[in-house]
């Protein structure tokens, strides 16, 4: 099932991606409206970050296109934001936490043109918003998981971007952190921002995604995510392996009812 979308400000048409000629992502093909917070969501291997990666340029397709704002990404790059997993950063490098945040800047002003007032202003009212403005001048080695993760986030709300792509934004925060990324990601939707979130946690997807990708090496379904998360789909791209939203199910009514576990 895919629903397209009219006016979308991501098209992805017919993209396969391959790895030493092995496809890894094949034929994968949906629109993405704008304003949504989109999960895209399947089984370890399935080719999620890869599809973030290749939409992004980092990766290169085999065959297919990417679009956004109807336009190619090299044209628009600068209304484009992206947040890779934590464990892919040098965290040890010496920088603090307010010249991370300041790099965000660099789209705007140009990394040959140094930052001024004004941006370091927008910075220092992205870490408020994430919580960590009392950290603005912490080597970033010296922070927890959850608060690297943030100034991540903060980094991109600096690019003052149309659109972000995040690569599990969750992995390895807390449950307070998380909440908090969610509350932040809810609010950027609100303001008309399109947010794409590569996911592996079907227990909170339904309540974090309006729109989702579902994945298994090629697209299970796209669409809202009252017509993508269902049992018969999710079980598709996991391949029968588990009753996942049983469980899913199970696992939120101990949470809501703790009384009733046997």
């Amino acid at each position: 099932m895919i629903v397209h979308t009219q006016d979308p400000i991501l098209e992805v048409h017919d993209l396969t991606v391959s790895y030493a000629r092995k496809p890894v992502l094949w034929g994968v093909d949906f629109t993405l409206p704008a304003g949504c917070i989109a999960g895209i969501v399947g089984p370890n291997g399935a080719g999620k970050s890869t599809l973030l990666k290749t939409i992004m340029g980092l990766i290169s397709a085999s065959s297919g296109y990417v679009k956004l704002f109807g336009r190619p990404l090299d044209e628009v790059r600068q209304q484009v934001s992206y947040v890779p997993q934590r464990e892919s950063v040098d965290w040890d490098f010496p920088v603090s936490v307010l010249d991370v945040v300041l790099m965000g800047r660099y789209a705007k002003v140009g990394l040959l043109r140094n930052t001024g007032g004004r941006d370091r202003a927008i910075a220092l009212d992205c870490l408020e918003k994430v919580g960590l403005t009392a950290f603005a001048k912490r080597q970033i080695s010296q922070l927890s998981g959850g608060q690297q993760q943030r100034v991540f986030l903060a980094r991109a709300l600096a690019q003052e971007a149309a659109i972000y792509f995040m690569d599990e934004p969750f992995a390895g925060v807390d449950a307070a952190t998380e909440q908090a990324i969610i509350g932040l990601l809810r609010e950027m939707a609100a303001a008309k921002k399109t947010i794409i979130v590569v996911h592996h946690d079907l227990q909170s997807a339904r309540s974090y995604f309006d729109w989702m990708i579902l994945l298994n090496m090629h697209l299970i379904a796209a669409g809202p995510t009252s017509q993508v998360f269902t049992d018969e789909l999710v079980q598709q791209a996991y391949e029968g392996r588990l009753n996942l939203l049983s469980q899913v199910g199970d696992v939120m009514e101990k949470r809501a009812f703790p009384s009733r576990e046997s």
